[in-house]
């Protein structure tokens, strides 16, 4: 991607996206059930039918079905398009504002996990380690090229630190309130804490406050609705995930333009 122009990353990318974000509904349906993800091929829950390829098409298949099965005209989850659509968004969002960065295939794989990760989290209350654990290795490896194709070493360590600080810090709130906070949040902690270190201490640090933030008022909102209450458990995961994204996007920007309100240099 170096060298190339922002407007034909960031195409490049929704496009990758959108194809992304059709395998991404198969693992968030398929791995909470410990499902392969290559075998048996799509098809309808419903009747068994399966589904045409030009059925298939992201987004477009969704709109020609007019979101019914072709053969029993069950419904079709409108989440399908949304996932296709928002994977391609993000995908692009990156491709943008990275478009001249080595660590562009690290964020586009992270943003695809953390698509699944999140919505599966809100399903199940779980995050799945086959996809955090493949997940970090796959981001470190990422990474590590990035950093040996840029010279960016600094960058890899502060990534290292932050994913050894975001672990520590998770696991010790696992430890003081393990109703709140659990294994898969621990771990996914490290993922984050890698990949938004290496963009900077700012991308960390803005990426845990916002992450618990909206997690906060998300639960504050849901009580005030009486939808939930202090024993209500919520998932984190999606938070968290949000949160980091933010960071990685402007958590640089922010963090230095507090520091800048906060020492009187702005």
């Amino acid at each position: 991607m170096i060298g190339l122009p922002a407007w034909f990353v960031a195409t490049t990318c929704a496009l990758l996206g959108l194809a992304v974000g059709s395998f991404l509904n198969v693992v968030i349906h398929r791995v909470p059930r410990g499902e392969s993800l290559l075998r048996p091929a799509s098809r309808c829950p419903e009747c068994a039918a399966p589904i045409r390829p030009w059925h298939n098409v992201p987004v477009l298949g969704w709109l020609v079905l007019h979101g019914r099965c072709a053969d029993c005209r069950t419904p079709i989850s409108v989440r399908y398009p949304l996932v296709e659509a928002g994977t391609a968004a993000a995908f692009s969002l990156l491709g943008a504002a990275f478009f001249q960065s080595w660590a562009l295939p690290a964020l586009l794989y992270l943003a695809a996990a953390g698509i699944a990760l999140a919505l599966i989290d809100v399903d199940t209350r779980r995050l799945p380690d086959v996809i955090v654990g493949s997940t970090s290795v796959v981001v470190l490896a990422l990474l590590v090229a990035a950093s040996a194709g840029g010279g960016a070493w600094a960058a890899l360590l502060r990534g290292l630190a932050g994913a050894a600080l975001s672990y520590g810090f998770f696991r010790l709130l696992s430890i003081a309130w393990p109703a709140g906070m659990g294994g898969g949040d621990v771990k996914l902690s490290a993922l984050l804490g890698l990949t938004t270190a290496w963009i900077g201490w700012g991308a960390l640090g803005i990426g845990l406050f916002v992450g618990f933030l909206l997690g906060a008022t998300v639960g504050l909102a849901l009580m005030a609705a009486g939808r939930a209450s202090r024993r209500t458990a919520l998932p984190f995961g999606p938070f968290l995930i949000a949160g980091a994204f933010v960071g990685v996007f402007h958590g640089n920007t922010l963090a230095g333009a507090y520091i800048a309100v906060m020492t009187g240099a702005a």
